[in-house]
């Protein structure tokens, strides 16, 4: 059996690092992009690429170099993205256009890229990192008092995440006849650099008692990507610990 190809996005990130080092485990070929130069062990990496996500042309010359060297990708996982919180009446154009670029215009392009690879292969696996906030419209601040809430409002980054649970759930179906299938993670609240500042409050806001871990996340990845569940397309898994059920 010919060893798996996997791409992941966002691989120097917390989440990215850890999706990089399950799917190694696994026994995966690992391709790591992100914008910043490589940080991972290169006992995790088998190979690196720098990646803007809100370039189209960056994108475009990421899987032309990937198709040159390799000629496949069995598994894309897309995790870059960045956050926001800001009040909606003084969110800016510039912030607007920052977090939906990242989050989901890299995306829909890097999924695009990916397709007529897979489509050749009549296989393939894509997996995006969506939030709870694309469902639940939440706050990323839940421990503030109410008259604070406005200005801790995730508007821009909630109408990003819910469009990447859509986009996937379309391209699911779209895709679903070339053996391509599409699904998505959704976290909760993941200890990470970014949520450092959170406080101990907020663990008692989620029904297991503690915060995710970004190996939680890469364990979620890895059962959507597992070629035994070749069943599961257009899901939307949540890993939030209890915060939201749907």
């Amino acid at each position: 059996m010919k060893q798996r190809i996997a791409l992941v996005t966002g691989a120097n990130g917390a989440i990215g690092t850890a999706v990089c080092a399950r799917l190694k485990e696994e026994g995966s070929c690992i391709i790591g992009a992100d914008i910043k130069a490589p940080v991972l062990a290169g006992s995790i990496l088998d190979d690196y690429y720098q990646l803007d996500v809100c370039s189209i042309g960056s994108i475009c010359s990421l899987f032309d170099a990937v198709e040159s060297r390799y000629s496949r990708i069995d598994t894309l996982v897309n995790v870059a993205g960045v956050g926001s919180t800001g009040s909606a009446s003084d969110l800016t154009e510039a912030e607007w256009d920052r977090v939906l670029n990242t989050n989901l215009k890299g995306t829909f392009f890097s999924c695009q890229s990916a397709i007529p690879l897979m489509r050749r292969q009549k296989n393939g696996c894509i997996v995006n990192i969506g939030s709870v906030i694309g469902k639940n419209g939440g706050n990323a601040r839940p421990w503030r008092d109410a008259s604070e809430l406005a200005g801790a409002s995730n508007v821009v980054y909630a109408a990003a995440k819910a469009g990447v649970h859509i986009l996937t759930v379309s391209l699911a179906k779209e895709l679903a006849s070339w053996g391509i299938r599409v699904n998505a993670v959704a976290p909760g609240p993941v200890e990470t650099p970014m949520t450092a500042v959170f406080p101990e409050v907020l663990k008692t806001q989620i029904p297991v008692g503690r915060m995710g871990r970004a190996d939680d996340v890469a364990r979620a990845v890895c059962f959507l990507a597992d070629p035994a569940n070749s069943f599961i397309t257009g899901e939307i898994l949540d890993v939030n610990g209890g915060l939201f059920c749907d």
